[in-house]
């Protein structure tokens, strides 16, 4: 499903015109980003929560100069899924 494919299902279920819909979604994803930029978790009740998960410095190869290299750590932008959530798509899919 692509950002097309929610806003077009939104304003068919709301009724409202898709460009309003689209400017809502917009909105949301850039609240998520600049909430995690600025290192604040996003909790939503019953869907999941927008995380950043620390990685830990590692050790690396440059196979093709034959050289070692260390990835700093960082931290990576994570989406972990409510139980309740979880449970229905466990159940659903086969």
């Amino acid at each position: 499903m692509t950002k097309a494919d929610i806003v077009n299902e939104i304003a068919k279920t709301t009724g409202l015109e898709k460009v309003a819909v689209q400017k809502v979604v917009e909105c949301f994803m850039e609240s998520v980003k600049n909430s995690l930029i600025q290192n604040n978790n996003v909790y939503l009740r019953g869907f999941g929560s927008f995380i950043l998960k620390k990685r830990a410095q590692k050790t690396a190869r440059n196979i093709s100069k034959n050289t070692t290299i260390i990835i700093p750590e960082h931290y990576i932008p994570a989406f972990k899924p409510a139980k309740v959530f979880l449970n229905k798509v466990k159940n659903s899919v086969k």
